[in-house]
């Protein structure tokens, strides 16, 4: 067996940019997210989990330019998995892109500073063979690079024609159809007739994993959060290729995934209903249920209350429970004086308002009031399209 660990978009050096967000709460969750990367190493150096290669597939930094002491972090773990006797290979991304002048895989990949194998080469080749547990390890990657980067040059990917484990390492969007952004297209195709046993990928956020060809492409996804429209996955991604045949692997190799979770910063989004809500209070106390005491929570509210909201006594009053709170109102407050006003109207909504408003007149019961004032402020929220 052998066993990679596949790493990508880990987005060192990010932190919230929300103007409101405090500075100090900014800076603890800027050191959260580059924690991950020694959390991994520390992971991966520990003989008990018997990792014999790690790939690094692109967006290792937020910037091209990192600040130089994350730099000198990033340098310093990944000698550990050097002097630990495992491979590493680290691809650029198009956060961290090669293309500049000043990026940092310019300023530090001269063969001899950056640690393991630092992919520079434009066009896909050939970047690196290790013989590992008898086997030979061939490794195959670019790094786009503007200008030089031939795109549509790369329906046709090396490999070589030889017995071992063959693996792709690319950032980039795999059978993209929609608006290009600034990344590599990759086609499934050009994939499967590589041959490769796995496709390390990176560039996509969300954990995604098929079949391209004989092998199993995956994109480990985006583990530490960054925001609430890029949630993370909150987890490592482990392949573990067995060899179909002899010891070679001549006929090609069997993948495995398994997933181990690390700490993270919890993210909870809530959709809260406040049709049925009597004050800002149950709000909050609903609120406190669903989300952890350090937990990022974003609260959408929606329904037509019977109360005017104040978002911000509702913010305040939820800070201090949480690491940090957004509110999105999109309820529909009325009042009872626009109540009173549609009723009058010859309209469709008049209509509604009226028979609702004399069905309350003659209920006797407190409950089907209720009801009843629901059913109108929900018809009238409906009518006018929400």
């Amino acid at each position: 067996m052998i066993r990679c660990l596949h790493l990508a978009d880990l987005h060192l050096g990010w932190s919230p940019q929300d103007r409101g967000f405090p500075s100090d709460k900014r800076r603890v969750r800027r050191d959260e997210r580059d924690s991950v990367l020694k959390t991994a190493v520390d992971w991966a150096v520990d003989p008990g989990n018997s990792i014999d290669l790690v790939i690094i597939a692109g967006d290792l930094f937020e910037t091209h330019t990192p600040d130089p002491a994350l730099t000198e972090h990033v340098l310093g773990q990944l000698r550990r998995i050097e002097g630990a006797g495992i491979p590493v290979i680290t691809v650029p991304g198009n956060h961290d892109e090669i293309t500049y002048h000043n990026s940092v895989y310019r300023q530090y990949g001269d063969g001899r500073a950056w640690p393991g194998v630092l992919v520079r080469n434009p066009m896909p080749e050939l970047v690196c063979r290790y013989e590992v547990k008898g086997v030979p390890v061939f490794i195959y990657s670019l790094a786009y690079t503007g200008g030089l980067t031939k795109v549509s040059q790369l329906a046709s990917l090396p490999r070589q024609d030889e017995p071992g484990l063959h693996i792709g390492v690319f950032h980039g969007s795999l059978d993209w159809d929609g608006v290009a952004d600034r990344s590599l297209p990759l086609q499934s195709s050009g994939l499967a007739a590589a041959g490769y046993d796995y496709v390390a990928l990176g560039h996509i956020h969300k954990y995604r994993e098929m079949r391209v060809g004989r092998g199993l492409a995956v994109y480990p996804g985006l583990i530490e959060s960054k925001g609430f429209s890029d949630p993370g996955t909150g987890r490592m991604t482990i392949v573990q290729f067995e060899p179909q045949g002899d010891l070679q692997g001549s006929s090609g190799f069997k993948s495995s995934l398994e997933y181990v979770s690390i700490p993270h910063r919890e993210h909870v989004i809530l959709d809260v209903d406040i049709s049925t809500k009597e004050s800002q209070d149950e709000i909050v106390s609903e609120c406190k249920g669903q989300a952890g005491p350090d937990a990022m929570v974003k609260v959408n509210l929606c329904g037509v209350p019977s109360f005017s909201v104040d978002s911000e006594r509702l913010k305040a009053s939820l800070q201090q429970h949480c690491f940090w709170v957004e509110i999105e109102d999109e309820s529909s407050f009325l009042e009872s004086d626009d109540i009173a006003r549609f009723a009058e109207e010859p309209t469709i909504r008049g209509h509604f308002v009226r028979r609702l408003l004399d069905r309350l007149e003659d209920s006797t019961s407190e409950r089907e009031k209720e009801v009843l004032m629901l059913a109108l402020r929900k018809g009238l929220a409906a009518l006018e399209g929400r």
